[in-house]
């Protein structure tokens, strides 16, 4: 059964930042979160304009056939130069945004991603997979001058739910069909996927799986990998399909070899994916720590039960203080169940109850207990916790314009290196960032995944930054902390994917034997190298 087409939206989205031009910061707002951080600059840099780039004529022109699939419009190649990270940001703001693609295709069907693939071929055009732009790795930007032209290959156009097994609960999608409206289709069905990372609304089915992207759930089903029933991926030496099955030991899987791939090997079309029933029940509780050791062993053991919380979000003082879940210098661990058949109350209570066995205080209606006056109950702290998650993209886009480093990186560990991992960041990406600067610089914590064997930490840097050398200084900042992660067997990435940003520490973390495989693998689905250059292999 075919679902609806999906209808487009009405608001802009922004060229140069995150997500939707009408929710930025405005002046304003930008100057009174600038005067919290010292050495930032004392108004903000002004919003950047396409025709301030200069952007030239493309350097290939597409053939007659090609042409209603391509275009070369300053502004459509401008927002497709770069993802959404804080350096692409600031290289925005400061008009040095790199290769501006000559091109922008949005093919409608395989055959045409077929057909400019060949072109680009015999053309020597760089071809850049692209979805919903929300790349925070340099995934979606070409570096270097190897290739005559660079084409990015815009999949949105394909962006339907194509059929729906409601029976077997899987769903045939397209790879370009956007978070929202992929929910928007599958509503009317009573399904739904259920993967919902922080980049949602602005990315694609077929970014998750290129970027086996992490999503709604902390525990269980973490990345879009447990999602996966079959794949079709289009490679300049054919098509990849596989078999729709609800599991295989037919060797290794041809799945596998596309998921992670980041658009080098071929570009991913569409998939069947495992779909759920919509939750009915859900309840939800925010547990406060003066001793954040005590809240990672509180952690570690809600992980290693059988209770799955589809929310375990431990916030450290400082991060739980940003998101405004608490203000008294404790720790708070967000918890979350849902259930489509059978009331959660009871696991959450389970939970809870183990939280305290840790030194949790909570209060009931989910209200941390001992909070200071005007901190928010449990259920407004969750709440609060679940604004600042979705707006804090907005506020580093302004931090930005104020000269501030504003920026985040994610990493996963065995819990035996958790505790001393944790420390050494905050320690070392500190210590560097006042060396920089002069500064002090806030670096927070927060886990976002927890499995019985270990945790993903996701760390937030604020910083002042070196006016006109901001991009210089991240580089610097995230080369020590990967170095502190590879140090302590980290993780380069856990959900963000390698990009570009992380191939040093991606080339350091994978086994020799793997790269001399994906190297060949490379060579024989992609002998022209036009795919995505420079990302995964060389």
């Amino acid at each position: 059964m075919a679902a609806a087409t999906p209808q487009p939206t009405s608001r802009t989205r922004s060229w140069w930042g995150w997500g939707w031009t009408d929710a930025h910061p405005d002046d304003a707002e930008c100057t009174a979160m600038g005067a919290l951080l010292p050495g930032t600059l004392s108004r903000p840099l002004p919003v950047p304009r396409v025709r301030d780039l200069g952007i030239g004529r493309p350097a290939v022109e597409p053939p007659g056939s090609l042409a209603g699939l391509v275009t070369s419009d300053p502004a459509d190649r401008a927002a497709h130069a770069m993802g959404k990270a804080y350096r692409d940001v600031v290289r925005a703001l400061r008009g040095r945004p790199g290769r501006i693609p000559d091109l922008v295709a949005r093919p409608a069907d395989e055959q045409g991603v077929a057909d400019l693939l060949d072109w680009a071929g015999d053309r020597q055009v760089a071809v850049v997979p692209y979805g919903g732009g929300s790349s925070v790795t340099g995934g979606v930007e070409y570096r270097g001058d190897a290739h005559r032209a660079v084409l990015s290959l815009d999949l949105t156009a394909m962006g339907r739910v194509l059929e729906v097994d409601a029976e077997g609960r899987a769903a045939r999608i397209q790879a370009g069909t956007l978070g929202p409206s992929l929910e928007d289709q599958l509503r009317p069905h009573g399904l739904t996927l259920r993967h919902f990372p922080q980049s949602f609304e602005f990315s694609t089915l077929g970014g998750w799986l290129a970027t086996r992207a992490g999503g709604h759930y902390a525990t269980g089903r973490t990345h879009i990998d447990e999602f996966v029933q079959a794949m079709r991926v289009v490679t300049p030496a054919g098509t990849s399909a596989s078999w729709r099955l609800p599991a295989s030991g037919a060797g290794p899987s041809p799945d596998r070899l596309f998921l992670g791939s980041e658009g080098a090997l071929g570009v991913i079309t569409e998939a069947w994916v495992r779909l759920q029933e919509r939750p009915r029940h859900k309840a939800s509780a925010a547990v406060a720590f003066a001793d954040f050791h005590a809240a990672l062993r509180a952690v570690r053991a809600l992980a290693q039960t059988d209770l799955s919380p589809a929310n375990c979000r431990l916030l450290d003082a400082g991060e739980a203080a940003l998101s405004g879940a608490a203000r008294d210098g404790c720790a708070v661990l967000v918890l979350g169940f849902e259930s489509a058949d059978e009331p959660v109350t009871a696991r959450l209570e389970r939970a809870v109850a183990m939280a305290r066995s840790y030194g949790g205080r909570y209060e009931g209606g989910g209200r941390p207990a001992g909070a200071a006056a005007g901190a928010p109950g449990g259920d407004e702290a969750v709440s609060a916790w679940r604004s600042a998650f979705l707006r804090m993209p907005y506020l580093r886009d302004g931090l930005a314009r104020m000269g501030a480093v504003a920026e985040t990186f994610e990493t996963a560990a065995t819990w035996d290196r958790i505790p001393g991992l944790i420390e050494a960041v905050r320690t070392e990406v500190g210590a560097a960032a006042l060396k920089a600067t002069g500064h002090p610089a806030t670096v927070n914590c927060r886990l976002t995944h927890v499995y019985p064997d270990g945790a993903a930490p996701y760390f937030t840097v604020l910083a002042a930054g070196r006016a006109g050398d901001e991009v210089a200084l991240w580089d610097d900042l995230k080369a020590v902390a990967g170095e502190v992660l590879h140090r302590h067997r980290a993780t380069i990435t856990h959900h963000h994917a390698v990009g570009r940003d992380h191939r040093p520490g991606y080339d350091r973390q994978r086994p020799e034997p793997f790269a001399l495989a994906l190297r060949a693998a490379k060579g024989a689905l992609d002998p022209r190298g036009i795919l995505n250059p420079g990302v995964l292999v060389d």
